[in-house]
């Protein structure tokens, strides 16, 4: 069983960076591929970025490509996703998920039905 636990959100101003943890614990990292989801107030939860067991590949959600990078190190079974210029728009639960590595995951990572792991979620709020 993995089990997910994210940290770093706040209350942050209009125009800083942040940067969000997640901790993985049951698993091996090479065969996690990673996934950031955020869903915010009324709203369905949206795909953020996603990054492969070996770090070789990553997935952006093209309406934030550009401003968020998402990373991870294996040695620290953490991964991470740094937003940059934030906006109070971006105010949201932030959401840590994990997929076991599969050779199709390319196809679908930005579903929710790709995860079988999700964390408890970090607040973010973003105020102008």
């Amino acid at each position: 069983q993995v089990q997910l636990e994210e940290s770093g959100g706040g209350l942050v101003q209009a125009g800083d960076s942040l940067r969000l943890s997640c901790a993985t614990a049951g698993g091996t990292p090479s065969r996690l591929h990673m996934g950031w989801w955020r869903q915010g107030p009324g709203s369905a939860r949206q795909f953020v970025a996603a990054i492969s067991g070996t770090s070789s590949r990553t997935w952006y959600s093209p309406s934030l490509k550009g401003r968020v990078t998402i990373s991870r190190d294996g040695s620290k079974n953490s991964a991470y996703l740094q937003i940059h210029s934030l906006r109070p728009e971006d105010t949201a639960v932030y959401y840590c998920a994990a997929a076991p590595v599969r050779s199709d995951f390319s196809g679908y990572y930005y579903t929710t039905n790709a995860y079988d792991y999700w964390g408890q979620g970090t607040q973010v709020t973003v105020s102008s």
